[in-house]
């Protein structure tokens, strides 16, 4: 028998992959697929090797989404810090307290999606909404962006003007319009129904954190 397939015999029963044998005994791995391929031991080594790098690639895939998971709750909990520290500055003003009272009834409740989003066909309240993204949240007017709900029997251009006009955001920051069908017999929505939308989990969880404080704030 050859010295190297010996030594290679020796190294595999002592659980070594092929990939080991060949860097310590420089003998190319194909010898080694080639030597040991009927070798009933060999393949059960293979198995036991296979189940381990299964394992190992596992534990390593867990710590890896444990490792993710804890940077990013760092990273919202951060926005969160923040929030606490500028509420006692804010409590008092009034447009923060009126567009905090908006989310509270209008807006988007899924934190996860990480849309900041607020719905409705007054648009007076969609004005104070965007001055509140504006002036308290200092969210850039090219961030904000707007969705239209409307039924098909509704001009899209009309709604699109009047939108656009009415909250000075231009519309090429609007979405494609939606269409509903149907439609109430007395209350016809002549402009659809306004989203005003900015995607921006770290705003979403300065509001949610904000919205907590002033419930406190109420109960007290």
């Amino acid at each position: 028998m050859r010295k190297d397939k010996y030594s290679a015999i020796k190294l595999r029963k002592q659980n070594k992959s092929y990939n080991e044998i060949s860097q310590k005994l420089g003998i190319p791995k194909s010898n080694l697929v080639y030597w040991f391929k009927n070798e009933n031991w060999s393949k059960d080594i293979k198995k036991n090797l296979s189940q381990k790098t299964i394992i190992a690639s596992t534990k390593r895939l867990i710590l890896m989404n444990k490792a993710k998971k804890e940077k990013w709750e760092k990273w919202r909990q951060g926005f969160r810090d923040q929030a606490n520290s500028e509420f006692q500055k804010l409590k008092n003003n009034e447009l923060f307290i009126v567009g905090l009272m908006l989310y509270w009834g209008e807006g988007d409740s899924k934190i996860e999606n990480s849309l900041v989003r607020l719905a409705n066909i007054d648009p007076k309240m969609i004005i104070i909404f965007i001055n509140f993204l504006q002036e308290i949240c200092l969210v850039p007017t090219n961030k904000i962006k707007i969705s239209i709900i409307s039924y098909f029997d509704i001009d899209d251009d009309k709604c699109k003007n009047f939108w656009s006009k009415t909250l000075n955001i231009p519309q090429s920051q609007f979405f494609k319009i939606q269409h509903i069908r149907g439609q109430h017999p007395t209350k016809r929505l002549s402009y659809g129904i306004c989203n005003v939308i900015v995607c921006s989990r770290a705003l979403k969880e300065k509001i949610f954190t904000w919205l907590e404080l002033y419930k406190d704030e109420l109960i007290k």
